[in-house]
């Protein structure tokens, strides 16, 4: 998938304080920004949980989900991307919409993940499609105390193919545009 709507290699924030920003988008293969009505959709279920959120966008690429996180009111994004160019031109964007309260690491998440756990109440996890991350990601989040309690997962896959996901997360909502399927987990408590 290709930038949605305005130039070639731009994004458009959708809503909060950054509404109407663009975001810069190196035109690489692979780099698959979350269509503008997808993320429309996820931010109006995540209105009631968003402000003062700790969030990791974990396969990061444009940033998308993460900076309209920032722009909604979430109090932190931890952004994950391994390609050097990508998390570049992420941090180049943050700076320019001074957008406060991301970090950027660049770092494949697999690794990342193996790293000291800092629990976040809200993970976007949409790797690319043609690595097949979901299970290996979701269980290293899951076993790796990365999710804090009762922490809300979103999910970008495509929708022929369901990642298996941890019995601990429930389903809240789910939808699906175009090839792509979008869900939106909530972790049950965990029972010891």
């Amino acid at each position: 998938m290709t930038a949605t709507k305005g130039a070639p290699g731009r994004i458009r924030i959708i809503g909060g304080q950054l509404r109407n920003s663009r975001l810069d988008v190196p035109e690489l293969p692979g780099l698959r920004p979350t269509a503008e009505r997808v993320r429309e959709t996820l931010f109006n279920w995540l209105a009631p949980v968003i402000s003062g959120a700790r969030c990791l966008d974990l396969c990061a690429g444009t940033g998308a989900l993460g900076i309209e996180a920032l722009s909604r009111g979430a109090a932190s994004v931890q952004f994950v991307e391994r390609d050097p160019r990508v998390a570049q031109a992420l941090r180049d964007n943050l700076s320019r919409l001074k957008a406060a309260g991301g970090q950027v690491s660049t770092a494949d998440a697999l690794a990342f993940l193996q790293g000291p756990p800092q629990p976040f109440g809200l993970v976007f996890l949409d790797p690319p499609f043609a690595q097949d991350l979901w299970s290996s990601l979701a269980q290293r989040l899951e076993q790796g105390g990365w999710l804090a309690p009762g922490a809300w997962i979103y999910v970008e896959s495509p929708r022929a193919a369901a990642p298996t996901l941890p019995s601990t997360w429930l389903g809240h909502r789910e939808g699906a545009a175009g090839e792509v399927r979008y869900a939106l987990y909530r972790r049950a408590p965990v029972v010891s």
